[in-house]
């Protein structure tokens, strides 16, 4: 399997995405203050990365559109037809604008490292699907809203088996 996150340039070795996260979620909160804007955006950028890779591996041109103003949006748009597993991490999408959307807009006062952390965590959270997504082809299928459990739960109900 490929990883979702291509590496990027580290000190003498190679960086992951994951790594990054990892790094931005340990940062003191000062510092986190100070590149607010810039991390929230980075994490939006992170998603569209992970996306892109899961819409090549289908042998897919990943979109350049928007959807309610994101390329995020449009990415995990295009990534799901087809594959309704897929949209088990449409929520973890919507997320990652949200908190970017809560960055850009804080007040003084708010607690935009912790925000700012939230964010690290959740792009981090859609990165680890996307790479079991590439690995595993049924992963989402868990979701309370599955067909496939729906029905076996019917079935089971039916037969008496609670």
């Amino acid at each position: 399997m490929a990883p979702a996150m291509a590496p990027t340039a580290g000190r003498g070795h190679e960086r992951t995405a994951m790594d990054r996260l990892d790094e931005i979620i340990a940062t003191p909160d000062a510092s986190l203050v100070v590149a607010a804007r810039d991390l929230a955006d980075e994490f939006l950028a992170v998603g569209e990365t992970a996306l892109e890779s899961w819409l090549e591996a289908r042998g897919e041109t990943p979109t350049q559109a928007k959807s309610e103003g994101f390329r995020l949006l449009a990415l995990h748009r295009q990534g799901a037809r087809g594959e309704p597993t897929f949209n088990a991490c449409r929520e973890t999408c919507r997320e990652l604008v949200y908190h970017r959307n809560c960055i850009h807009s804080a007040s003084e006062g708010s607690d935009v490292a912790h925000t700012v952390r939230l964010g690290a965590m959740v792009a981090r959270h859609l990165v680890l699907f996307i790479d079991g997504k590439l690995e595993t082809t049924g992963l989402g299928e868990f979701c309370c809203s599955s067909r496939a459990i729906r029905q076996r739960d019917a079935s089971l109900a039916a037969a008496g088996n609670p």
